[in-house]
């Protein structure tokens, strides 16, 4: 269906289907009767002309059994006639722009027409006059035209019947009140078109406002699935190629003076990019709303604190010296709450892979309090190039950190230690409600 342009607009207004605008389908009347007015209005809007002139060549119409009896001499003559009809149908092509204006040019046409007493029959102009009016203008101008026009038909009826019996007093009196009557349904004929089209375009720019609602959150939240897909991807194979790098500088001396040394380290090597690739394969699961992989492996969750070992595994396998003290009952916190945890510790063990000696040493601390969860990284360096203590990462790492951290109402701070190294200090609070799915994520991973 195509989009309805407004008058003097040069852009179509947006299409809604009448079952957006009427929240739903079960109103199967109210939807047909919805369609049918949009139909129709969208005719109006493609060909205003149409009904420009078709309304006042119906009333010219009209007045074509006056023109035919004046013709055969009943009445004023034929010039008159037509003269009448012509002042009261052309007003009408401008019934739009100067509703008020057409409306008294008609009853003054009108009043002529009394005067000279010559029923034309295209009288009804100052009804689609008065129709036009209750459309366009304030209640109160309209209840100014209506009430001329009440008076103006009332006269019309007393004129036209003064030369009647007495007796038919009482008919002339039901007349006036009739035609009164039908004079002011026209007047709310029109008050009640401009409510309903006001009413409908209210509900076009409702359906049109959530619907940009609705594409907008879609946006954020896509928005929001591509910075956690990003974060952690960026934990991945930043801890990784840094484990990766580490081990492979080792094993290739190892290989010549140590063959069997040189083996395992390649087979931790492996292992990390198996555990890697296991990981990215999670994230494309997810991006895809797959809940298997392709090969039909089981689904695993997320890291939590119960693998930590495994981590520290392989950071140990790269050179360093990593050390882990625990106090508290730390898998009993919620999974998004470890996810996190253990995502700042991977990181900071990254971190320190990348900027320390391959000697150092480093210590691990995990502490749970009733409300509270604390992380503390620390490594003894010293840096890996000397003197260059470049500031560790202050990109996304350090970013997706805090992140992390204030999902939870905690904070993350990174600084030099009096060791010479580097440390990391993390606080999560575990009374903190748990975020949104796409925030912190609790989806599975491939086992």
């Amino acid at each position: 269906m195509t989009a309805p342009t407004a008058p003097g607009r040069g852009t179509p207004a947006p299409s809604v289907a009448p079952e957006t605008l009427l929240d739903g389908t079960n109103r199967t009347s109210d939807v047909a009767v919805m369609k049918w007015l949009i139909r129709t209005r969208q005719a109006d809007l493609a060909h205003p002309g149409i009904r420009r002139w078709v309304v006042p060549l119906l009333c010219a119409g009209l007045g074509v059994p006056a023109v035919r009896d004046a013709a055969n001499g009943i009445g004023p003559t034929v010039p008159m006639v037509l003269a009448l009809i012509v002042a009261f149908c052309v007003p009408l092509l401008w019934r739009q722009q100067r509703p008020v204006l057409v409306f008294a040019l008609t009853s003054a046409v009108a009043s002529v027409s009394l005067a000279l007493d010559a029923d034309t029959g295209s009288e009804a102009a100052r009804i689609v006059a008065l129709l036009n009016v209750g459309r366009s203008v304030r209640p109160a101008q309209l209840a100014v035209c209506l009430a001329i026009a009440i008076a103006q038909t009332s006269v019309a009826v007393g004129v036209r019947s003064a030369d009647q019996p007495s007796q038919q007093f009482l008919q002339t009196s039901v007349l006036v009140i009739v035609q009164a009557a039908l004079i002011a349904a026209v007047a709310a004929a029109g008050l009640v078109g401009r409510v309903m089209n006001a009413y409908i375009r209210a509900l076009h720019e409702r359906a049109v406002r959530l619907e940009v609602e609705r594409d907008q959150r879609a946006r954020l939240a896509a928005a929001a699935e591509r910075a956690r897909v990003a974060r952690e991807m960026h934990d991945i194979l930043g801890h990784t190629l840094a484990v990766i790098v580490g081990l492979a500088g080792g094993a290739a001396g190892l290989t010549e003076t140590k063959p069997k040394r040189g083996a395992e380290t390649l087979r931790i090597i492996a292992d990390s990019g198996r555990g890697a690739l296991a990981e990215l394969r999670r994230l494309l699961a997810v991006l895809g709303e797959e809940r298997d992989t392709e090969d039909g492996s089981p689904l695993a969750p997320q890291p939590g604190l119960a693998d930590l070992d495994p981590l520290l595994e392989r950071v140990r396998g790269a050179g360093p010296t990593v050390t882990l003290h625990t106090a508290g009952a730390l898998t009993d916190l919620a999974p998004g709450l470890q996810l996190a945890v253990y995502r700042v510790v991977q990181e900071s063990l990254t971190n320190t892979l990348k900027h320390a000696a391959p000697d150092t040493t480093v210590h691990v601390t995990l502490t749970t309090e009733d409300t509270s969860v604390h992380a503390r990284v620390e490594d003894a360096g010293p840096p890996s190039t000397p003197h260059s203590p470049a500031p560790r990462d202050e990109g996304r790492g350090l970013v997706g950190m805090r992140e992390r951290a204030a999902l939870y109402g905690g904070s993350v701070t990174a600084g030099p230690n009096t060791n010479g190294g580097w440390t990391v200090e993390a606080h999560f609070q575990t009374t903190t409600t748990p975020p949104p799915p796409h925030t912190a994520p609790t989806e599975k991973r491939p086992a």
